[in-house]
């Protein structure tokens, strides 16, 4: 005798449910990348292990050439502190980010970090993280 089986498995596979994820991680990772855009040059920074914040206010970049960059826009050095002045202005919240490449002699690092200083700027040395 021969008894039918009542619970037939289908061969058919259903990719409903994997096409659903692969579009959320799709519009996960293209929401982020969005909001991850950098307004600094691309210089190589020194290796440490703090981290800084991303809510930069002014970023003072000093290349190996020993050119000065404010948010991309290059300043001579003679009228560095007076720039920063007209950008901050009497701001107790803002930020100056430094950006100086490897290979600066220190001294140029620590003119800018004494112009914040005189002027009761809070200053950060940015690093690449090891």
């Amino acid at each position: 005798m021969k008894f039918r089986s009542r619970n037939r498995v289908t061969p058919e596979f259903n990719m409903s449910s994997m096409t659903d994820i692969v579009f959320l991680l799709l519009i996960f990772f293209v929401l982020t990348s969005t909001m991850v855009t950098q307004n600094a040059l691309d210089i190589n920074l020194p290796k440490a292990q703090g981290k800084t914040e991303n809510n930069q206010n002014v970023a003072v970049n000093i290349t190996k050439d020993l050119a000065y960059y404010i948010d991309n826009e290059q300043v001579d050095e003679a009228n560095l502190e007076a720039q920063l002045m007209q950008l901050l202005g009497n701001n107790e919240n803002k930020a100056i980010i430094l950006r100086a490449e490897q290979g600066v002699p220190i001294e140029k690092a620590v003119s800018v970090m004494d112009i914040a200083y005189r002027n009761k700027f809070k200053i950060v040395l940015a690093v690449d993280p090891k």
